[in-house]
């Protein structure tokens, strides 16, 4: 029998950020915070996954993202969060929604990075290449010598691609009904964890370029 009453991540990301690039992406886009900050949250699971190479990039990520869904029961939009953090010269002080809106940012182009060079890498079962490219591509420009050196020594307890997709739930267990142990006699289900990762790589392009812009848009730049 299948075990299909279990959590799946990478679905609720697809489907999350295929409804906000929808939003992104409609002539007028309103992104209400309270939906950006939900979407984001799915994401967070995956971090933990990664093990403590990317136990800094959990801690901030997951941070960033519970205050911006508090900041959703008194402020509407995105765009409305930002203007408000500039009136009041806040933007880029350590706690301004805006700021945390930015690291939110970074860890979307983080995962975006890392599942384009997952599917990249189809056949080889490591992360370790997958996972030091994506860092070095997104956040590594914007750490210390000590944050860099503190990644590279946990690259050596990442996951394999295959312990990532069981952390994940995206293994398809069917259990041998002939023994009286049950025993897992078939597993796996790449392509589907494929189909969900390249979803969410087509889905959040369109969303970061909204941010991007919210950004460049407001002369605030985007490296900081």
């Amino acid at each position: 029998m299948a075990d299909s009453n279990a959590e799946r991540p990478l679905r609720k990301i697809s489907t999350a950020f295929k409804e906000l690039a929808a939003t992104v992406s409609s002539p007028s886009p309103e992104v209400s915070v309270a939906q950006f900050s939900h979407a984001c949250s799915l994401v967070s699971p995956l971090f933990g996954c990664l093990g403590i190479a990317f136990k800094f990039a959990q801690m901030d990520y997951v941070a960033k993202v519970e205050d911006l869904a508090k900041a959703s029961s008194s402020v509407s939009t995105l765009v409305v969060m930002m203007e408000r953090d500039i009136e009041a010269n806040c933007v880029r002080k350590a706690g301004s929604h805006t700021r945390n809106l930015l690291r939110v940012k970074r860890g979307l182009d983080m995962v975006k990075a890392l599942f384009e060079e997952i599917i990249a890498s189809e056949g080889n079962n490591s992360l370790k290449d997958p996972a030091s490219k994506s860092y070095d591509q997104v956040f590594r420009p914007h750490h210390g010598w000590v944050i860099q050196k503190a990644v590279a020594l946990g690259m050596c307890a990442l996951p394999t691609r295959s312990q990532l997709l069981t952390m994940l739930n995206e293994e398809v267990r069917t259990y041998s009904m002939s023994n009286p142990v049950f025993k897992i006699i078939n597993s796996g289900n790449k392509a589907e964890a494929k189909i969900h990762m390249q979803s969410y790589v087509n889905a959040s392009a369109p969303v970061i370029a909204y941010l991007d812009n919210l950004f460049l848009s407001r002369q605030l730049g985007i490296d900081w």
